[in-house]
């Protein structure tokens, strides 16, 4: 999606939020990101820390013993967000949706914002 955005990509910070902070360390988000994007940021802590973030946004998320070798699953709510430079929920999008549609309305959101700013200059 950041190349759709192209240049207006560096108005927009991409954050990835872990909804599973047990395993999800610094390090471990770290390496993902790298492998996928470096330039996102990547938010991991205490649940604690963690819960008022999922709860601002209705991130819904929870353990399931699975029995596996993994020990447990996280069933979690699987959506974009989009959220502008003064933290309002803006947009949100189910997992499916495609890059070009977030893209263009990403793209919608960063002009309005830059219309903002010039008109308050």
């Amino acid at each position: 999606m950041k190349a759709q955005l192209g240049e207006k990509s560096e108005q927009v910070q991409f954050v990835y939020i872990t909804v599973d902070p047990e395993r999800d360390t610094v390090e471990r988000i770290g390496t993902h990101l790298e492998n996928f994007d470096p330039t996102f940021v990547g938010l991991t802590g205490d649940t604690a820390d963690l819960e008022p973030v999922w709860k601002a946004y209705g991130v819904y998320a929870a353990k399931v013993e699975s029995g596996s070798a993994a020990g447990y699953l996280v069933d979690h709510t699987a959506r974009v967000y989009a959220i502008d430079i003064n933290g309002n929920l803006r947009l949100t999008y189910p997992f499916e949706t495609g890059s070009d549609a977030i893209a263009a309305d990403v793209q919608y959101l960063v002009d309005e914002e830059m219309l903002t700013e010039s008109e308050g200059s």
